[in-house]
This record gives C-alpha cells, sequence and structure tokens, in this order.
C-alpha cells in the first residue's frame, strides 16, 4: 500500500503524523503542497482544507489521526 502525506513546512499536525507512521515502521512519501500545484488541486478536489491529508491506499483523512494510523500498521 502506498501511503502519502500531503504537508506545508512547519505544520505541527504534519510532524506528528509522520513521526507516528515512521514509529509504525510504516514507509510514506511527503508531498509539499506549496511546491506542488497539481497535489494542491488533488487535495482541494478531496474536499480538504487542511494538512496533513494522508491518503493511504483507498483510505484518506485530514489532521493528525493517531487512531487511523494505527489501523495501517
Amino acid at each position: 500500500m502506498t501511503i502519502i502525506v500531503y504537508s506545508k513546512p512547519a505544520c505541527v499536525q504534519c510532524t506528528a503524523t509522520t513521526r507516528a507512521l515512521g514509529a509504525k515502521g510504516l514507509e510514506y512519501q511527503v508531498v509539499d503542497l506549496t511546491q506542488d500545484d497539481e497535489a494542491f488541486s488533488r487535495v482541494e478536489e478531496m474536499g480538504y482544507q487542511q494538512v496533513p491529508v494522508v491518503v493511504a491506499g483507498e483510505s484518506h483523512w485530514a489532521g493528525f489521526r493517531p487512531d487511523l494510523i494505527g489501523q495501517l500498521a
């Protein structure tokens, strides 16, 4: 399963999310929305207005969600 974390610089919840993913031994890719206009549009089309946005296979959510990260492990 591919895990993508859409993020912005200096985002506390983004850092918490990537740390939690790493602590569970999960591999992930970080996409900086300030550097990738296509990714920014994709996240907006999904209906999200806050970061991080995590896309894990068919699942996706916004914000720091340790409960959902735990389900991925």
